[in-house]
Order: C-alpha cells, then sequence, then structure tokens
C-alpha cells in the first residue's frame, strides 16, 4: 500500500498528516517548528524526517511506500528557498539509508489554499503578523496580492497596525499628536509609558510591534479616535487586496476564506472588515475554510502522485 503525506510547519509546530492512495487520512504527529529561515536547515530537516519516521512506524510501512510527501511551511515563498530544502532533506535522508523519491516543499499559504477550497477556485486572505492573500483561478493558475514584508507591505496585518498605533503614541508623547487611550493601555500592558521607554523597547529591546495591535484593535471599539482611524486606513488596505484578486480572479463570484488571528477573532476590526466587504461588493462571499492546512498538503500530495503516474 502507497501513502501520501501532507505537512503543514509553521513557526511554533508542525503539524503531519498520513493518508492512504485516495487521500483518506490514517494518522496524525505534530513535531517543534519548521521555518528553515528561522531555525536552519539542519534543524527543521530533522523535525520533518522524525516525523514521518513517527508515520512510518505507526503505519507499519518502510519510506518507500510513501508515494507522495508535501511540505507546506512558513519560509517558503520563493523558489531557490524551497529548493534548497527539498535537496538537504533528500541528502539527508540518503544518509540515513532511508531514500524519499517524492517531495515538494511549497508555502504555507499554498497549502492553506488548498485545504480551503480544494480541486477549485478560491481566495485566502491571511492577516497575523504580515499579511498577504492568494487565489486560484478556474484553470488552475495561482495569483499572490500584497506580501512584500514588513518594510514595504504587509498592510492590513498586526504589524502595521502596531507600528501605526505605536508611531502615534511617540507623537503623543511628544505633544505632536491627540490623547489616546492606547497610551494607558500600552503603559498597562508593556511598561511602556514616555518616549526613551518606547524607543529602547523598539530600537533596544527587539520588542514585538505586531503585540500592540490588540490594544490599537480594543481601543478603537472604545471608540478612540486615533485608534479608529488606525483600524479604519488598515481595513481599507484589505478591502484593496480583495479588490485586486478580484480582477485577477475574474470570477463571477468569488469565495474568500479569512486566516491569521487579526482577522478570523471576532474583534472590532474584523467585524468592520465584513461590514465593508458586504457594502462594497455583491460578488464576494467569506466563507469558512473546507480543512486545515495540513488536509490542503496531503490533496497536493495526491494531485503531485497522480501526475507521476501519467
Amino acid at each position: 500500500m502507497k501513502y501520501l503525506i501532507g505537512i503543514d510547519g509553521g513557526g511554533t509546530k508542525t503539524k503531519c498528516k498520513a493518508a492512504d492512495s485516495d487521500g483518506k487520512p490514517l494518522y496524525d504527529t505534530i513535531g517543534g517548528p519548521s521555518n528553515f529561515l528561522v531555525y536552519g536547515l539542519d534543524k527543521v530537516t530533522e523535525t520533518i524526517f522524525n516525523l514521518l519516521t513517527d508515520c512510518i512506524k505507526n503505519l507499519n510501512c518502510g519510506f518507500e511506500d510513501l508515494a507522495f510527501v508535501v511540505l507546506g511551511t512558513a519560509g517558503a515563498g520563493r523558489k531557490e528557498d524551497t529548493e534548497r530544502l527539498e535537496e538537504h532533506f533528500l541528502n539527508y535522508a540518503k544518509s540515513k539509508k532511508d531514500e524519499i523519491k517524492n517531495l515538494k516543499v511549497v508555502s504555507d499559504a499554498r497549502i492553506a489554499l488548498e485545504g480551503a477550497f480544494p480541486g477549485r477556485p478560491g481566495s485566502i486572505l491571511i492577516s497575523g503578523t504580515g499579511s498577504i492573500m492568494f487565489g486560484k483561478d478556474s484553470k488552475g493558475y495561482i495569483h499572490r496580492v500584497g506580501g512584500f514584508g514588513r518594510f514595504i507591505g504587509d498592510e492590513g496585518s498586526g504589524y502595521s497596525i502596531g507600528r501605526k498605533g505605536l508611531a502615534e503614541l511617540s507623537k503623543f508623547y511628544d505633544g505632536r499628536g491627540k490623547i489616546t487611550m492606547l497610551s494607558k493601555l500600552v503603559s498597562n500592558h508593556f511598561g511602556i509609558n514616555n518616549s526613551e521607554k518606547l524607543i529602547n523597547a523598539v530600537y533596544k529591546n527587539n520588542f514585538d510591534i505586531a503585540s500592540v495591535a490588540q490594544q490599537v484593535i480594543y481601543a478603537a471599539k472604545k471608540d478612540d479616535e486615533v485608534c479608529k482611524k488606525i483600524v479604519d486606513e488598515e481595513t481599507d488596505e484589505l478591502i484593496s487586496h480583495i479588490r485586486a484578486m478580484k480582477e485577477k480572479l475574474n470570477q463571477e463570484i468569488m469565495e474568500v476564506s479569512f486566516i491569521g488571528s487579526v482577522i478570523t477573532n471576532d474583534n472590532f476590526l474584523s467585524q468592520m472588515l465584513n461590514k465593508k466587504i458586504k457594502e462594497r461588493f455583491d460578488d464576494v462571499i467569506v466563507k469558512e475554510a473546507e480543512h486545515q492546512p495540513v488536509m490542503g498538503a496531503v490533496f497536493m500530495a495526491k494531485e503531485f502522485d497522480m501526475k507521476n503516474l501519467d
């Protein structure tokens, strides 16, 4: 019997699902983080190898019985990076005398898209620490909007919201900006209550800027003028992602699934975003993802395996 393996690699943990050749799930296991740009090729390769070893042990099979393995992981956005991880892993497996025939590394967003809309058109809007949007058209082509990173992009993300909040806070400390309840929230949560502490936190102590997004959104809910303006601007940015993707997909009705804590949690920002979508589009439908990303990796493994058999 041949098996398909789907792996969802994140920054804190990695989910692995084994399935039969038809894509029916058989076994699940979890390992450590697998963002190889953060943790390095050696550590991530070892994590993935251990997950596959666990699957083989529980399925009572060998590495030769793995028809196809798809790893969707954070950090795999560029082709040269994915090829580096693929080559490193396959060489590692050979050194262990456990050769793997078929392995494909893709981005975590790609398996999330396939999980949300398996075998059909759809799109995912991601807003967590960063932001990006992926879509699949009726011919199966993949399109992307955003994802340019925190320095020149990531609009509508936790980082962008947090950065704007801290920028307004710096103006408030200087007497250049408006009074905002964000000052009290940041003081209570992070112990930052003046210019010097803010500068030290951001430039010396590697402060998690995206973590301030939660306070900005809360203050906006409480009718804080400064924070409401930020949330309004950032939801408009996400709307522009959707509008651009609509043009690329050219579907009569575009379905979109939300991913990431900023927009999947029920908060003032997600409520505003949903309201704007309903008001500004009559051909966009927000839907829950049909499956988890790890299952999307299984679907992709099945598709790649079928292409190998043709």
